[in-house]
């Protein structure tokens, strides 16, 4: 062995056990009695594979202390500051802010990741060809996806369905959307329309920003249900933030998570971002500004949360750390008892896996690769209260230690 890790508590499973690497992945699981190059002792701690992160805007992260303050602290105020700081970006710039968080991410367990990346006619594929810079250098530490995102709208932004194929062309992975940005209904569904030409051109998944409002005339996800149905992507699509779900009539909202359902669509709630920023124009009683997750959960979509954004125009906080916005989840989405606690874990590991499509290459199982972390806490409660020091292993590699 090249690594042994023993008497790790492995998540999901009740007795304590060595975990043998070999050549960057997992070859045994159990009581190991031979020696390794290197040894961990767990001491009983959790130890679970990689965090992932499915939801952050990388080419946006830090650079909230260059901008004017968000005064009215909302979503729309946010898309015009970012808007006019984009005329400025540079490829070296977007690459070393993202850099700077994509190592706070790995030394604190995240080593999945997806990002989505602005494309339009303000920055163009300046965004895209930073990110695609900065992947190439760390792409020892994380694995990372990259989703063209059409930021200020497709319809309402002349160009960008054409920018949108060119960065899939140019490297790309996921087409993103944000249908609710248009003008009118009419405009939402040729957005929509648009992103799945796009998507079964190129053979790509989906990941749009849904309805990312107070609104509960906002209703996009409905249709990116059933277009999702009708072109058979059963599986292969993603709604971010979904907010307005909150806000729609109880009866209304059954129906849609029931398409949801039905259409396999995975959700990602940022209740970091959304807490903040949602709900601003609210009196008393202020809306939480996030989906259903529970009746979503109870429902069997598959849910995640992402950090979303780390100190930019939309959130001043963030240290892309997956523990803290478990703990923020928690709290928003009322998950605190024992089983809930547990799913919240769950949420940012196999159930975020999934949304990526990377369930197949992930876990802590013989043959799977090495990419384990190893939280200084008994369980998943206590990692999630107390967001302690961590090992992080990546392929067999450990990239961070308690003692570093």
């Amino acid at each position: 062995m090249d690594l042994i890790i023993r008497d790790a508590r492995i998540f999901g499973e009740s007795k304590i056990k060595d975990i043998g690497i070999k050549d960057g992945k997992i070859a045994k699981i159990g009581k190991i009695t031979e020696d390794a190059d290197e040894e961990i002792k767990a001491d009983g701690h959790l130890t679970s594979p990689s965090f992932v992160d499915p939801h952050i805007h990388l080419d946006k992260v830090l650079t909230a202390d260059d901008l004017p303050p968000n005064k009215s602290g909302t979503l729309q105020e946010a898309i015009e500051l970012i808007g006019e700081r984009k005329r400025e970006y540079t490829i070296e710039g977007i690459k070393a802010r993202a850099k700077k968080v994509i190592q706070s991410a790995t030394r604190n367990g995240t080593m999945k990741m997806r990002t989505h990346v602005d494309v339009d006619t303000i920055g163009e594929l300046t965004p895209l060809k930073g990110l695609l810079a900065m992947r190439r250098e760390v792409e020892e530490d994380i694995d990372l996806q990259i989703v063209a995102f059409p930021q200020e709208g497709v319809v309402r932004d002349p160009g960008t369905e054409e920018l949108l194929r060119k960065a899939m062309s140019e490297g790309a992975d996921v087409i993103g959307g944000m249908p609710h940005h248009e003008k009118s209904p009419e405009e939402m569904r040729e957005h929509v329309d648009v992103i799945f030409e796009i998507a079964k051109e190129f053979d790509a998944d989906i990941d749009m920003h849904v309805d990312e409002t107070d609104d509960p005339n906002s209703r996009s996800l409905e249709y990116v249900a059933k277009k999702t149905i009708e072109e058979e992507y059963e599986g292969r699509v993603t709604a971010g933030h979904a907010c307005a779900l909150a806000a729609y009539p109880d009866d209304y909202a059954r129906k849609v998570i029931e398409e949801v359902k039905k259409a396999e669509i995975n959700v990602i709630t940022n209740p970091a971002t959304n807490l903040a920023i949602q709900g601003r124009e609210d009196d008393q009683p202020v809306r939480r500004g996030i989906t259903r997750v529970k009746e979503l959960l109870e429902a069997g979509v598959n849910v995640t949360f992402g950090q979303d954004c780390v100190s930019d125009a939309f959130y001043p906080f963030g240290k892309a750390d997956m523990l803290e916005v478990a703990l923020i989840t928690a709290h928003a989405a009322h998950l605190t008892m024992p089983e809930e606690i547990e799913t919240v874990f769950r949420m940012m590991t196999y159930n975020a896996a999934q949304t990526l499509g990377v369930e197949k290459e992930y876990g802590i199982k013989v043959g799977r690769p090495a990419d384990l972390v190893i939280t200084n806490a008994p369980n998943p409660k206590e990692a999630i209260r107390l967001q302690p020091d961590r090992w992080v292993i990546k392929r067999g590699t450990i990239l961070a230690s308690p003692s570093q």
